[in-house]
């Protein structure tokens, strides 16, 4: 590190000289796994771009449809791009998903019936969910319970998938419709679940019962790896543009790929049936999903880099950390364990102060819509909530993990992370 640096960081940062000292250390670390990354970058990013170029893609592409938004050559060209990205006959890519769970719930909504019963293998999926199955509050007004669809859960053990008791619970209902994969960990003290250890669960599944819909949770886990759940046997992914996918440009949305039927049916729950994804106007964001979506493969990594950093850094400071800095990664998500609840709120305020957006303000725990316990969450970007930025979040609750993620540049990510540490020591 330069002295400038080091100067700067002490002056302007309050960044003490034992951080900085500690953050040599974890950089030294961490430069093997930065090379595997920078490996993982480049095939994705010729992934997108011989995705881009089959589609000729050009300046006519980036459309600024109103109305119906009928023909809207960008939209329906963006939506054969992600197809082929993900190696899937369909693709639903759209502004008009307010965020990756709504993306989720179209996709579930679309997909199941009364009777049919959803089955989660990743144990209790992530608290926004919750109230679109209909597991938490007392109505569960407009949830899939109340649209008289089922719901059973399996959960981890030893914090990985229980194959053999998915397998029997398949066997013995034949009313399982749908099973629920979660590739990143939520608000859970596990791994998230690497892509051939999600195609060992769907050939599971498929070994049981073939027509059982494997669907995939993705949000997070894009261009994480060489691989997506689809290219091994999942049936149906969906996402949100404001996380990796979107590349830190994309302004809003979400998308749904996957077989054409699933994603058909997912389409006619976010508009109508016999619309379907035929309309819906793009309010002139076309340009930025495209320039997002090339840039993603780039950001998505400097965001993991950011997050092997703060593990190995946290860890050199004496916390519990998850996945480990050498672990294998399958999402951008870093949870560090703090069992404190004030060290917990310090460290979050500490990546708000290290944000370009909103440093001088000061995040508190409050009830989020949506969540079951009071949140904490650090976001000082410039799309709001975005998750590819750095960020960072917390349910107010024992043992008292933050999950740390994003960072549209792996310098901002490490920066924001010593003054979190600062502040919190």
């Amino acid at each position: 590190m330069l002295d400038i640096t080091k100067d700067f960081l002490i002056k302007n940062f309050n960044v003490n000289q034992e951080i900085i000292e500690l953050s040599q250390k974890a950089l030294e670390d961490v430069k093997d796994e930065f090379k595997k990354l920078d490996e993982i970058k480049e095939y994705n990013q010729m992934k997108v771009l011989s995705a881009l170029q089959e589609e000729r893609i050009s300046e006519m592409h980036f459309t600024n449809s109103s109305g119906y938004g009928y023909g809207d050559i960008g939209r329906d060209a963006l939506d054969r791009v992600y197809a082929k990205i993900f190696n899937t006959e369909a693709a639903l890519v759209r502004p008009h998903f307010v965020n990756g769970t709504h993306a989720i719930g179209a996709a579930l909504f679309g997909n199941l019936r009364p009777n049919d019963t959803m089955l989660s293998v990743c144990g209790s999926p992530y608290d926004t969910l919750h109230n679109i199955i209909g597991i938490s509050g007392e109505e569960n007004i407009g949830s899939l319970r109340e649209y008289g669809v089922k719901y059973k859960q399996i959960e981890l053990k030893n914090n990985k998938v229980d194959i053999e008791l998915m397998k029997t619970t398949i066997k013995k209902d034949s009313s399982i419709k749908l099973v629920h994969i979660q590739r990143s960990t939520g608000y859970g003290w596990r791994n998230s679940l690497l892509v051939n250890e999600i195609k060992v669960i769907i050939e599971a599944v498929k070994e049981i019962n073939p027509e059982v819909i494997c669907f995939v949770d993705n949000c997070y886990g894009e261009f994480i790896q060489t691989i997506e759940p689809t290219d091994v046997g999942a049936d149906l992914v969906a996402g949100s543009l404001i996380k990796n996918i979107g590349g830190g440009i994309a302004p809003t949305g979400g998308y749904i790929a996957g077989k054409e039927s699933y994603v058909n049916q997912a389409a006619y729950r976010l508009t109508i049936p016999g619309i379907g994804g035929e309309c819906g106007s793009t309010f002139g964001v076309m340009r930025s999903l495209f320039q997002g979506l090339f840039l993603a493969p780039h950001i998505a990594i400097e965001a993991v880099k950011g997050a092997i950093f703060c593990a190995r850094i946290m860890e050199l400071s004496g916390f519990e950390v998850l996945p480990k800095y050498n672990d294998e990664r399958s999402d951008i998500i870093q949870a560090i364990k703090f069992n404190d609840k004030e060290k917990l709120i310090k460290f979050c305020k500490g990546i708000q102060k290290g944000s370009p957006v909103d440093s001088h303000v000061e995040c508190e725990p409050w009830d989020m819509p949506g969540y079951t316990d009071q949140v904490i969450m650090a976001a000082g970007a410039f799309i709001q909530g975005s998750s590819i930025e750095l960020s960072a979040d917390a349910p107010i609750r024992e043992p008292y993990i933050a999950y740390l993620q994003g960072g549209l540049t792996f310098e901002h990510a490490k920066t924001g992370i010593l003054i979190a540490l600062s502040k919190m020591m």
